[in-house]
């Protein structure tokens, strides 16, 4: 495989950076002002990328978004309606379900979920109130989930792998977020007379999570390419791992983040904590463990 983005790749990706930075939540307050979201919610429609699949864009497209995304901590939907687009393309104002509930629903009136082959829809319940994660919303579903479709197994399978590709680049961009977020606050913290990134101890445990991101940055990219490029269960297999790496190497970034930020990094209004719940959610959306990397891959 080649690893290299083209042109247009690197395009897709700053512009995602720059939306993000644009209009993403600064601070911890800047999460309930309505007017940034409203203004969000309607650049990013505006974009198309919610439905990047089926305008034929590849996986690598999809995780390249999502991840700036993540990093950015964009708060309205677009992973879910993203991998919803993917099962379910004709099907509009519509999100990914899964464990029973309909994930990043704000705005969005149907879910979609995968059950073996066949693809389920339903309409979306009132929103919960805010849980772990403070830039995405979940809700219940609206009675019980109707067929609208059948895939056929390879396709079920490519599914899931960019289901686990698109949480993946979500937790990688949560640790460079949070990560970033540490790395600033290290430059200009001063304690003792010094910035605290000149001691050897926190230098470390930034050093530390940066290889935790190349790490993530290269299995994620294989992971990704995989999704159009391998053969369905090789995808699968490779998601898997991805997944596994992403969300224990984003856990441990993010904590890091909390800990270089010293006490103010323990408090409601420090960022650190907001890309800790994000990674911690996109870590049990999909979950995998070690001993179902090779599960149903025969």
């Amino acid at each position: 495989m080649d690893v290299r983005l083209t042109a247009e790749q690197r395009q897709l990706r700053d512009a995602a950076a720059r939306l993000a930075d644009d209009l993403g939540p600064g601070s911890v307050l800047a999460l309930d002002d309505a007017d940034r979201i409203a203004r969000l919610e309607k650049a990013v429609e505006a974009t198309g990328w919610r439905a990047l699949r089926s305008d034929g864009a590849s996986g690598v497209e999809v995780a390249l978004v999502v991840e700036e995304f993540g990093r950015g901590l964009v708060d309205v939907p677009f992973l879910g309606p993203a991998l919803a687009n993917d099962l379910a393309p004709a099907l509009s104002s519509a999100t990914v379900a899964a464990a029973g509930r309909a994930w990043d629903t704000r705005g969005m009136r149907h879910a979609v979920a995968l059950a073996g082959n066949r693809v389920l829809s339903a309409d979306i319940g009132p929103l919960a109130a805010a849980g772990a994660d403070l830039t995405r919303r979940t809700a219940e579903l609206r009675g019980a989930p109707e067929e609208i479709g059948t895939i056929t197994a390879e396709a079920a399978h490519r599914w899931r792998a960019l289901a686990l590709v698109a949480t993946s680049a979500d937790l990688l961009g949560a640790a460079r977020g949070a990560h970033t977020l540490a790395c600033d606050y290290a430059r200009i913290r001063e304690q003792y007379g010094r910035t605290i990134g000149s001691y050897q101890a926190v230098a470390h445990l930034l050093a530390e999570g940066l290889a935790l991101i190349e790490g993530s940055v290269s299995v994620l990219r294989h992971a990704a390419w995989a999704v159009d490029e391998l053969p369905p269960a090789e995808a699968l297999r490779a998601a898997r791992i991805a997944k596994i790496y992403c969300a224990r190497a984003g856990r441990t970034v993010c904590e890091t983040a909390v800990q270089v930020h010293g006490g103010i990094g323990n408090t409601w209004e420090c960022l650190a904590h907001v890309h800790l719940r994000r990674a911690l959610t996109s870590a049990d959306l999909f979950p995998v463990r070690l001993e179902e990397i090779d599960r149903g891959l025969s």
